[in-house]
């Protein structure tokens, strides 16, 4: 079956990269430097669409849905980065952020043939992650048109859940399948069709922000602090330390000494030292509130 790829922004050759062959290699890195600063004007002028899936990804957090990244090649690769940076981060449970690409596992490492042109696979991928209507979908594809995400979009649909779609073409199928259509369209790539390229780089851009804002929404920033964060190593260890010092002022051996207290966890050590409450009264106070420190702290 022939595809047409004709129509599509991220298949159209660049001007500005047409003799790129040619170029010393510091004039073909200005080049590809030059495109890369068009992607993060892209995806500010899709910040309202952003803001609307921050929204439903948070709610959906609040009774206990998912958000579940689906995508197939490098758009697949980056939603299982995102994902799986969000536990370490936010000390989030691995289910809360799911990552799938199409083939499974092996497909994170080496191209599975045929595997994103599979519908049925998408929804017997979702169907194992036993899908809600209390879940977020979020399809990924640079093209708007990969079958394994449109039949995962489809598929959540049917179930109830909230459907987002990420994609760099203007006018695609991903858009029509989904409740919010994100668009950052960053135009043709310095090497035609190459989508990991700036594509890529705006997709990894919004899924930076959809975790994000969902997590800060959630409670789990404090200022810019990450105060959910895990001590899973040496170096998150002190930043926890690092955490409380810059949250309270306190010293560094006042903020070990609460840490050590109450478990290490940051957001009952910072509570503690700015309420005088002990690790007991602080634990409790904070499940009253949800794990929100301000509201916590403005609970007199």
């Amino acid at each position: 079956m022939k595809i047409d790829l004709s129509r599509l922004t991220t298949e159209s050759r660049n001007p500005a990269s047409a003799e790129i062959d040619t170029l010393s290699t510091t004039d073909m890195l200005k080049v590809i430097n030059q495109e890369d600063q068009k992607v993060a004007l892209a995806v500010e002028a899709v910040l309202p669409q952003i803001a609307q899936a921050v929204d439903a990804i948070t709610a959906a957090f609040v009774q206990g849905g998912r958000l579940i990244y689906m995508g197939a090649g490098t758009s697949g690769r980056l939603g299982i980065l995102d994902a799986s940076e969000c536990p370490p981060t936010y000390g989030t449970s691995p289910d809360m952020v799911v990552g799938l690409i199409a083939g499974g596992h092996q497909a994170i490492l080496k191209a599975v043939e045929n595997a994103e042109d599979n519908r049925e696979l998408a929804q017997s991928d979702l169907k194992t992650l036993n899908l809600t209507n209390k879940d977020v979908v979020v399809g990924i594809a640079a093209s708007g048109r990969t079958p394994y995400v449109l039949g995962g979009l489809e598929y959540a649909t049917q179930v109830g859940a909230t459907t987002v779609s990420v994609a760099c073409n203007p006018v695609c199928a991903m858009a029509d399948a989904a409740q919010i259509a994100i668009l950052p369209i960053v135009g043709a790539e310095v090497v035609t069709g190459s989508s990991r390229m700036k594509a890529g780089t705006a997709q990894k851009l919004v899924l930076n922000m959809l975790t994000t804002g969902a997590m800060i929404r959630s409670g789990k920033v404090f200022g810019n602090l990450m105060v959910d964060v895990e001590a899973t190593n040496a170096k998150l260890i002190q930043r926890q330390t690092n955490i409380v010092v810059e949250a309270t002022g306190a010293s560094s051996e006042e903020a070990e000494q609460a840490l050590n207290e109450c478990g290490r966890h940051c957001k009952t050590a910072i509570l503690m030292i700015l309420s005088g409450l002990d690790a007991k009264q602080a634990t409790a106070k904070l499940q009253q509130h949800k794990g929100f420190i301000r509201a916590a702290l403005n609970d007199k």
